[in-house]
């Protein structure tokens, strides 16, 4: 099977072999597997997967599948105010983190909200509750059958401090480690406020540093470790589960709202296979600003609350090369309504437990999506309660891959274990988001070789895994309903996709083939030219109808040339210069026709929108290892200011113009611009 990749009018997605898929026309993907005439069976790795996909389901995966092109989201996600609190000052003698004051996002005249102290969170553990947890409470690694969590306590990083493990180098490296003991490096004041916490409750509050390193419990907290399974590189990997993170349980704040707490890096569980269950801190880092980062960009994403530095240092080999080093270790609350994954439907069925599968999807119907819980449940009612939990779930992730594409982020590790059933982002690992213009990048060195979760196969890559949700509860929505909505995958992603790229281009409407093509010939150019995707789309906020130096063709190459959005060569090669004059000479044509056809649609409305959908920083990865470098010396001040920097990503803000500077050639080194799952 030849594995080919094709970049058309704007993205024609071509899943390579390694993906599981091969391609036999420029719009359609197929999953490479044995066909059979009546029944095809998805091989699940070393194991049957145990019931069959009928063939209907089959092909409506394939009709759907046509949808991998890529363009925008019809419904601009609003970033929420930053929360106001009661003012509360640093703690007392906590010198270096007196830039928390700007850090905390100020919204002067709001009412204020409900506050309580970290001893007053309340709990509401509806996981362990109201489903079946593991009979065993040892904490040893062990297949976990007909459960979906086993309790386990987070361990304190002292106990298992690895400097010992590279012998004498370790001692040195400990020696030198800027963090002896745990110490609270950031705490997140709008991740604070979805709990009624004050917004500096993390560096006045001594025991939110040892709640927060795994050290301590709060009263009303039930710690486990949640079972599930995946696929991995779309190989189906068996039992997984959270190897290294730990949920505190489930806080209820004052709006009833459910906000689960997860620890990552807080020691081992039963699902930690091989590994050591902690986290080191340029991770940590990179997860805690880009859960909050992406948040602030109106992505649907967990959310962080905290960075704890644990004193203690963790042994990593960032590239499987063999030359592993001691590393200080860290750890990360997340924060979200909850962590169920695609995965969590997954292995119940791959065991044949059918059962099992349905109180997982009860038990998100009941909690997740309450509105649901009188539908029918009958499989023979092509609208019953499952059905249209599998149409919320498809939805949502249709239109958060759409947010990705046009924002340019791209995930690295979409196994399906990596795909939440509330369409929000999760688990940030090797992730990155685009400089230079690239539908082939890929921030993992481990999907290097296949680049299976590239930037431009995301699309694909999410569908895919849907398709593995329909499957797995295909007996609870019947095989039609399972169809009918992943079918309905394709009209979700481009109503999402389509509207987000007319944002980000100005234009008022969204005119299908005639946009696409010229969003397509921009994309083409970018690649060809290595241009910058975050600035080339807000420098687009220049270019002038009329009444500007920035309102011909040429005169708008020359300006963005000036202003380094367009690279030198723009000026200096005729080729290039004659390429994209002709394309801004069809843009600013398409500009003035939505003006002509609105005389209230003016070059002020048209900025403003796209000021809106076209940020002015994102996290970049050089950004993100300038912050790990100074950490790793003790200095976490750099975290703080990109915490502030991302609270408010689409203004200018001033003394921050480098950090929207295009990235340095050292950003493309190994560790920077591309890592591993190693952390």
């Amino acid at each position: 099977m030849e594995a080919k990749w094709y970049v058309g009018k704007w993205l024609d997605i071509k899943i390579m072999e390694t993906a599981g898929f091969r391609t036999t026309q420029p719009s359609a993907l197929f999953v490479s597997t044995s066909v059979h005439t009546a029944r095809r069976t998805i091989p699940w790795g070393s194991g049957s997967f145990g019931t069959s996909f009928t063939a209907p389901l089959w092909h409506a995966w394939r009709k759907a599948a046509a949808v991998v092109r890529a363009p925008t989201f019809a419904r601009m996600m609003s970033v929420p105010a930053a929360s106001s609190s009661a003012a509360s000052s640093a703690a007392a003698g906590a010198a270096k983190h007196e830039s928390v004051r700007d850090v905390k996002a100020q919204s002067g005249g709001a009412t204020a909200r409900h506050v309580v102290a970290l001893e007053g969170l309340r709990f509401d553990n509806s996981f362990v509750r109201e489903l079946p947890g593991d009979p065993k409470t040892d904490n040893y690694v062990r297949q976990v059958e007909s459960a979906l969590y086993s309790k386990v306590m987070p361990t304190d990083p002292a106990t298992n401090d690895q400097s010992n493990m590279l012998g004498e180098k370790g001692a040195v490296a400990a020696a030198g480690l800027a963090y002896k003991q745990p110490t609270m490096l950031a705490w997140s004041p709008g991740t604070a406020s979805l709990l009624d916490l004050a917004e500096s409750e993390g560096y006045t509050n001594p025991l939110a540093v040892r709640v927060f390193a795994g050290i301590e419990l709060l009263p009303g907290m039930e710690p486990y470790a949640a079972c599930y399974g995946g696929h991995q590189f779309g190989n189906w990997a068996g039992q997984l589960g959270d190897g290294r993170a730990i949920t505190l349980g489930e806080v209820i704040n004052s709006r009833d709202e459910r906000w689960e707490l997860q620890l990552k890096g807080a020691g081992r569980t039963p699902y930690s296979r091989f590994a050591d269950g902690r986290a080191v801190l340029r991770s940590s880092i990179r997860e805690f600003l880009c859960s909050e980062a992406m948040h602030y960009l109106g992505i649907p994403t967990t959310r962080a609350l905290s960075l704890v530095a644990t004193g203690a240092g963790v042994v990593r080999d960032m590239f499987y090369s063999g030359n592993a080093r001691l590393e200080p270790g860290a750890v990360v609350c997340r924060v979200a309504p909850s962590f169920l994954r695609v995965g969590s439907f997954e292995l119940p069925v791959s065991r044949g437990d059918q059962d099992l599968t349905k109180q997982v999807a009860d038990y998100a119907i009941k909690v997740h999506f309450p509105d649901l819980a009188d539908m029918s449940k009958d499989p023979a009612d092509e609208h019953n309660a499952y059905a249209e939990f599998l149409r919320r779930v498809i939805r949502s992730n249709a239109e958060l891959v759409a947010c990705w594409q046009t924002i340019g982020f791209v995930h690295g590790v979409l196994n399906t274990d990596n795909t939440s059933i509330l369409g929000l982002t999760i688990d940030y690992g090797p992730y990155g988001f685009l400089d230079e213009y690239d539908p082939t990048y890929t921030p993992n060195t481990t999907d290097m070789p296949g680049r299976r979760y590239c930037y431009a196969r995301q699309p694909g890559i999410i569908l895919w895994n849907l398709l593995q949700l329909a499957q797995s509860i295909a007996h609870l929505t019947g095989v039609p309903a399972a169809e009918r909505e992943l079918n309905a995958f394709k009209g979700y992603f481009e109503e999402c996709v389509s509207d987000r790229w007319r944002q980000k281009l100005g234009f008022k409407s969204w005119a299908d083939e005639q946009d696409n093509a010229l969003l397509g010939s921009l994309l083409d150019s970018m690649q060809k030219d290595k241009v910058d995707f975050t600035n080339l789309f807000r420098g687009l906020n220049t270019v002038r109808v009329t009444g500007n130096d920035c309102s011909t063709s040429t005169s708008c190459v020359d300006v963005l040339t000036g202003l380094n959005v367009l690279p030198r060569s723009c000026l200096e090669e005729s080729e290039a210069r004659g390429r994209w004059s002709s394309w801004f000479g069809l843009y600013l044509e398409r500009v003035a026709k939505d003006c002509e056809a609105d005389a209230g649609w003016t070059d002020e409305s048209r900025i403003a929108m796209m000021n809106k959908a076209n940020p002015v920083y994102i996290l970049r990865n050089y950004l993100c290892q300038r912050a790990i470098d100074a950490a790793e010396q003790g200095d976490e001040s750099e975290i703080l200011r990109l915490l502030k920097l991302v609270q408010n990503p689409f203004e200018d803000q001033p003394g921050m113009e480098e950090y929207r500077e295009n990235a340095p050639s050292w950003s493309k080194r190994p560790g920077v611009c591309v890592n591993s799952c190693s952390s």
